[in-house]
C-alpha cells in the first residue's frame, strides 16, 4: 500500500516537472522572440520569492541551459547564484535590496516623477496604455512595477520596448545601484538593458546625470486606484 502510494507520488512529481520544463520552453524556447524571452525570464526571476520560487527557478534554470548569448548568460549567472539559498533568506534579500533603497526600488515611476501627484498620473498613463493593448497587470501588481513592464514587454514587444526605453534612465541607475549593492539582482536588470541596446534604444553605458527620484510621500496606488487618483489629484480616502 505505502509502495503504491510513493509510486503515485514519484509520478505526480515527474508530471509536474515535465510541465514545468513545457512551460518554461512556451515562455523562452528557441521559437521565442529573442527579446521577449529575455524580458519574459527577468520578470520571473525580479518578482518577489515565495512558494512559487522554487518552480520559478527550477523552469528558468532549465530552459537557460539550451541558451546562449550575453543576456542569457547574465540571466543564468543570477540562477546559479540563487541556487540553494533558502527562500526565506532570498526573501529578506529580496526586501532588504528592493523595498528599503529608493535607488534600488523596482517602482520605475519613483524615479522620474517629481511628486505625488505626477506619480500618480504617470502610473494612470500606463495603466491606460496597458488596457490599450489588452493586458492587464498580475492582481495587485502597480503598472510600473518592473516585472508588470517586463510582462507587458514579453506579450506586446513594440509597445512594451517603447515603454522600458521610456524608462531608461531609470534602469540605468537601478543597475548601477545594484551593483554597488553588489548584489546577484543586477546581472538580470543588465540583461534587460542589453536588449535595449541591441533595439537601437542607445547605449549599454549609463547616462551621465541619473533621474532625479522624487518624493515618496503617501502609499503607492495600485491598479484601478491610480486611475482614479489621477482624476482627482490624490489617492481616494
Amino acid at each position: 500500500m505505502l509502495e503504491d502510494e510513493r509510486k503515485t507520488a514519484r509520478g505526480a512529481s515527474t508530471v509536474v516537472r515535465d510541465t514545468a520544463r513545457a512551460e518554461a520552453e512556451r515562455a523562452t524556447g528557441p521559437a521565442a522572440d529573442p527579446a521577449a524571452w529575455v524580458h519574459r525570464t527577468a520578470a520571473l526571476l525580479l518578482r518577489r520569492p515565495d512558494h512559487t520560487w522554487p518552480d520559478r527557478h527550477a523552469r528558468v534554470t532549465y530552459a537557460l541551459g539550451r541558451r546562449r548569448g550575453p543576456e542569457a548568460d547574465r540571466l543564468l549567472r543570477f540562477c546559479r547564484a540563487t541556487t540553494g539559498v533558502p527562500l526565506r533568506d532570498l526573501a529578506a534579500r529580496y526586501v532588504t535590496t528592493f523595498d528599503r533603497a529608493r535607488r534600488r526600488t523596482l517602482h520605475l515611476a519613483d524615479y522620474t516623477a517629481g511628486g505625488t501627484r505626477h506619480r500618480y498620473a504617470a502610473l494612470a498613463a500606463l495603466e491606460a496604455r496597458y488596457r490599450r493593448h489588452g493586458f492587464t497587470p498580475a492582481a495587485g501588481e502597480p503598472p510600473d512595477h518592473l516585472p508588470a513592464v517586463l510582462d507587458f514587454a514579453a506579450r506586446r514587444p513594440d509597445e512594451g520596448r517603447a515603454v522600458l526605453a521610456g524608462h531608461r534612465d531609470a534602469l540605468d541607475l537601478l543597475a548601477r545601484s545594484l551593483t554597488a549593492h553588489r548584489s546577484p539582482y543586477a546581472d538580470v536588470v543588465e540583461a534587460v538593458r542589453e536588449t535595449l541596446s541591441e533595439a537601437g534604444h542607445g547605449p549599454t553605458q549609463g547616462p551621465t546625470q541619473g533621474p532625479t527620484l522624487g518624493p515618496t510621500q503617501g502609499p503607492r496606488p495600485r491598479g484601478r486606484a491610480a486611475m482614479d487618483a489621477a482624476a482627482t489629484g490624490g489617492p481616494r480616502r
